[in-house]
């Protein structure tokens, strides 16, 4: 695994962490892993959430689990799906949310969500990588001690970030955001199978809202 394709800002801010043991061995794995096996997303999208959306501009934090495990779907970016690829369930939901909740928007074709990473929305999975039609394969592998890191780094190096935590999952993670500097939304995850409310949690304006609120850009959800 090539830390060199991750982009020199976030190398910087991250540089502490590529000479823990556990990265070493996370880097070890994850090469071994796509010499040996069908493995996704495609290995120069690892870090796709990272060099799409700069630390300089960063305003949103989604947070996802693994990457979907089917050939041609993931993309480096949490809920994100190539073009051309079926809308997962998910997405779907996520989309009739963001219909009901952001004025003019309609659900697009593609569920590629390059356009808001672009912006500044950090749409990151806590683990980067996964092996074809096993979910959580590579769960045990360093990811989540090294997104955890991102998650605490960014918490720490930034301020006004509005974090959006989506299920059981997600949430857990709040102990690493310091909740005097930044925005936690909380809801259900978007899985139809999920159990909670994420409809009506009107997440996407109440960022927006608290971006605008603190000197910062809106983000253009508009998809179409």
């Amino acid at each position: 695994m090539a830390i060199k394709s991750l982009h020199a800002d976030w190398n910087e801010l991250l540089k502490n962490e590529f000479n823990k043991a556990y990265f070493l061995q996370l880097s070890n794995f994850v090469s071994s892993a796509y010499l040996s096996k069908a493995v996704f997303p495609p290995r120069q999208q690892v870090f796709n959430a990272f060099n799409l959306c700069l630390p300089s501009v960063l305003k949103v934090v989604i947070i996802g689990q693994d990457p979907y495990h089917q050939a041609g779907q993931a993309n480096g970016l949490s809920f994100s799906v190539s073009h051309g690829i079926r809308i997962p369930p998910s997405l779907k939901n996520i989309f009739k949310e963001l219909e009901q909740d952001v004025e003019g928007f309609r659900s697009p074709a593609s569920g590629n969500l390059e356009a808001w990473a672009k912006q500044g929305v950090l749409l990151l999975n806590t683990v980067l990588t996964v092996e074809d039609s096993k979910p959580g394969s590579h769960k045990d592998s360093g990811w989540l001690q090294f997104t955890d890191a991102v998650i605490r780094t960014i918490s720490e190096c930034k301020e006004h970030v509005a974090f959006m935590l989506w299920g059981n999952y997600a949430i857990s993670k709040e102990t690493l955001i310091d909740a005097s500097k930044h925005l936690i939304l909380k809801a259900a995850h978007p899985s139809p199978l999920a159990r909670g409310a994420f409809f009506g949690s009107k997440h996407f304006s109440k960022a927006n809202e608290y971006l605008q609120k603190t000197g910062q850009p809106k983000v253009n959800w508009l998809l179409t």
